[in-house]
């Protein structure tokens, strides 16, 4: 994994409010360059796991899906997302995420699928974050749906999955 520039990293540290824990690259940019997703590596600097692949890191969505969270979302995402669909989604992530690690450091291993979980949702933001980088999320597809009905829309955002 290629690591993020010295700008790139002064950049996240801002979204984020403190410096980011781990290596990353960014994934998804809106046309003006800001960064909205990053793609960290398996494990963070002390050695610990990573379980999050992809990181919402845009202001502005982050803002609106924690508001359809702290709404009900993530249950009502359990509710309405197909749970087939959602299974999948979890294997692929956590395929891909084995992939990485046996290009990774040797040590403790994070497991299950989007965000570390095995089952259901865990979190709209890595659903959201996984949607916009690799385009087959359909929690993530679900959450720009719901986003959509509340007038948030992608606006800018450069998805690079023809989606």
């Amino acid at each position: 994994m290629t690591s993020a520039s010295a700008a790139e990293v002064e950049v996240v540290t801002q979204l984020l409010g403190r410096a980011p824990e781990g290596d990353f690259t960014v994934a998804v940019r809106r046309r003006s360059g800001g960064i909205v997703v990053i793609e960290n590596a398996p494990f963070l600097r002390n050695g610990r796991p990573m379980p999050t692949r992809y990181w919402l890191v845009d202001a502005e969505l982050r803002h609106a899906v924690s508001q359809l969270e702290a709404a009900g979302g993530v249950r009502q995402a359990e509710r309405e997302v197909d749970p087939t669909a959602m299974e999948q989604a979890h294997e692929r992530a956590a395929v891909e995420r084995t992939t990485r690690l046996e290009l990774a450091s040797p040590g403790p291993k994070p497991t299950g699928g989007v965000a570390g979980t095995r089952t259901g949702v865990k979190c709209l933001h890595a659903h959201l974050a996984t949607y916009l980088a690799d385009g087959i999320d359909p929690v993530g597809a679900w959450t720009v749906e719901q986003l959509a009905l509340r007038g948030v829309t992608l606006g800018d955002v450069e998805l690079t999955h023809g989606n």
